[in-house]
């Protein structure tokens, strides 16, 4: 299989470009070239910049793919510039969607491709659903082979997947685990998510890649495995050997009380209890199971990070406005017990 992908070391990709590379794939990575040394040999580098239309399309005017996916594109500008770029040169073009797009609040925490899609909460979202109509438009009238997934929350061995952190990631929640200090969780803790580590993402989507019956499809790949949040920021606390000062806070509260863009991430996405239905992922992908569970893979991001100190970037405006958080609910608590 001939394949090009747009990106292609992000924390979604680099499983899927090294998952390829092992089971002997020719595959093309164009991008701007930072990450691409950590790749195994063999991967054919366009170090390029994907807007810059009339290189690429020099760049790339001999050749032909049997798949083309852009893990990069965020709103329907970049699609249709694909569009332009790519149709009749591959086979299948994939989409990277995202699974916020569902419907909030959700008429039913079980999620499926049938689900709508609609997201009042977040503009990353409704750009998604923007670029799955645009894409879908391209296939009805034009034959365009569209495929699209919709990831949830996808993570790899370089950070540590939270609900609620600061701009600068997720180190200075596992900081504040180290330290004692109370971590804040979103809501009560007890509203259902999934975690998907990516090598599990990468075995689905390569079973999509080529895959005639995905053309024209949009398909959901998670793990099947569901967890409150307090199950998950109680694997961490245990792979960091720590005790787990939680603090629940409304997600609504949250929202009001920083710059933070949490009605997008929280209300939009991450406070909404879900439970993904891979039922039409496994049909298409017959083979496909999700090994790595979330304790075991957490684990494994955790042992990374510590042993990596330019992974631990600390975030010290978050580290502040975490403390005022918990210093006015303790306050609000003894102003109204008197």
């Amino acid at each position: 299989m001939k394949a090009l992908f747009i990106g292609g070391t992000g924390t979604i990709s680099m499983a899927i470009s090294k998952k390829l590379l092992a089971e002997g794939h020719e595959l093309w990575l164009l991008n701007r070239g930072r990450r691409n040394a950590e790749l195994p040999a063999g991967v054919k580098s366009v170090v390029a910049d994907i807007n810059d239309e009339a290189q690429i399309k020099k760049l790339l005017e001999n050749e032909h793919f049997d798949v083309v996916a852009d893990f990069i594109a965020f709103v329907p500008a970049q699609l249709e510039r694909d569009y332009r770029l790519f149709n009749g040169k591959t086979d299948q073009f994939i989409f990277i969607s995202s699974a916020s797009a569902y419907q909030k609040p959700l008429s039913d925490y079980r999620v499926n491709e049938g689900t709508p899609l609609a997201n009042p909460c977040w503009q990353y979202s409704r750009d998604k659903i923007a670029c799955e109509d645009y894409l879908l438009k391209m296939y009805r009238e034009n034959g365009f082979p569209v495929t699209i997934v919709r990831p949830s929350h996808t993570y790899d061995e370089r950070s540590i997947p939270l609900g609620v952190h600061g701009d600068m990631g997720s180190w200075q929640v596992a900081k504040r685990i180290i330290e004692g200090k109370p971590v804040i969780i979103h809501g009560d803790g007890t509203s259902l998510w999934t975690m998907t580590h990516n090598s599990d993402f990468a075995k689905g989507f390569v079973g999509l890649m080529g895959n005639l019956h995905a053309i024209g499809e949009a398909v959901n790949i998670t793990s099947d495995e569901t967890l409150t949040w307090n199950q998950i920021y109680a694997s961490i606390a245990n792979a960091l050997n720590k005790p787990l000062n939680a603090v629940h806070v409304s997600s609504e509260f949250l929202c009001q009380s920083s710059d933070y863009d949490f009605l997008g991430s929280l209300i939009g996405d991450k406070a909404n209890s879900v439970s993904f239905d891979n039922t039409k992922l496994k049909r298409l992908v017959p083979n496909f199971c999700a090994d790595v569970r979330f304790d075991q893979g957490v684990r494994v991001a955790i042992e990374n990070v510590l042993a990596n100190p330019e992974l631990q970037v600390e975030d010290a405006e978050f580290d502040s406005w975490c403390d005022r958080v918990v210093s006015a609910l303790e306050a609000a608590a003894k102003a109204v017990k008197g």
